[in-house]
């Protein structure tokens, strides 16, 4: 079974406080949509606390977030897992890259994070903000075209943020969007899909019948053809 959740940010409790370690089981599969959070300063207790993750008799699947250590996540090992490029962080701990299509489960998933941090000028003065929380054009151009090799049709999106019309409708209030924003609406529009999911929004709420705010909540995913995927590391 497939389950999507929401940012973590770092917080070994979400595991417990959310149910994950007693609903999942092995075989089972977590997606993460962005702010995973665990991989940000190197440190011993961080690698020993990686250890542990990697250790659930379940996978977990990760995409960034605005929130992540850009320079550590990019030195991680890239390997081919579910029929798309990620990057091995642990036995079953692995990050989704952007822009890439995974086959899991017999459903297709196309992938998309980063974001753009409200508080970035703050981030910046503690040494804590990356330029690569959003993405460059060739990210996005390659984004598109990967679509547009599969005819511009996935089951599921799974991205951090979420296109600009969703994103107001969901807080009157927030009126800042930005180019990614803009990007995701034309996805929305040219793209056929099942479920959208996203994170960033920090919201457990359907915004419509298929753009889906997910945060503590662990939705499953219906699937068909139980299939696993399979991952392998990457010929140097």
């Amino acid at each position: 079974m497939i389950y999507i959740t929401g940012d973590m940010h770092g917080d070994y409790k979400c595991f417990e406080q959310r149910g994950i370690k007693r609903k999942l089981k092995q075989g089972d599969i977590l997606i993460v949509c962005g702010d995973f959070g665990f991989i940000w300063d190197g440190s011993e207790e961080e690698n020993k606390r990686l250890d542990k993750i990697g250790d659930f008799a379940f996978d977990i699947l990760f995409i960034d977030g605005k929130h992540e250590n850009f320079d550590l996540l990019k030195n991680f090992e890239e390997v081919f897992l579910h029929f798309g490029r990620a990057r091995y962080i642990r036995k079953n701990l692995f990050h989704l890259i952007r822009g890439e299509v995974y086959k899991i489960e017999n459903e297709n998933f196309f992938v998309f994070g980063g974001g753009e941090s409200r508080d970035r000028d703050v981030r910046l003065e503690l040494g804590r903000w990356w330029k690569e929380e959003m993405p460059t054009f060739e990210e996005i151009s390659n984004a598109a075209q990967r679509l547009n090799e599969i005819h511009r049709k996935v089951d599921y999106v799974i991205t951090h943020e979420p296109p600009s019309y969703i994103k107001n409708a969901a807080n009157k209030n927030i009126i800042e969007t930005n180019f990614l924003n803009t990007f995701f609406d034309s996805i929305s529009k040219e793209v056929e899909f099942k479920k959208w999911f996203f994170g960033s929004l920090h919201l457990d709420k359907k915004i419509t019948n298929r753009h889906i705010g997910v945060f503590d909540s662990v939705i499953p995913i219906p699937q068909t053809l139980p299939q696993r995927g399979f991952f392998k590391r990457r010929q140097r």
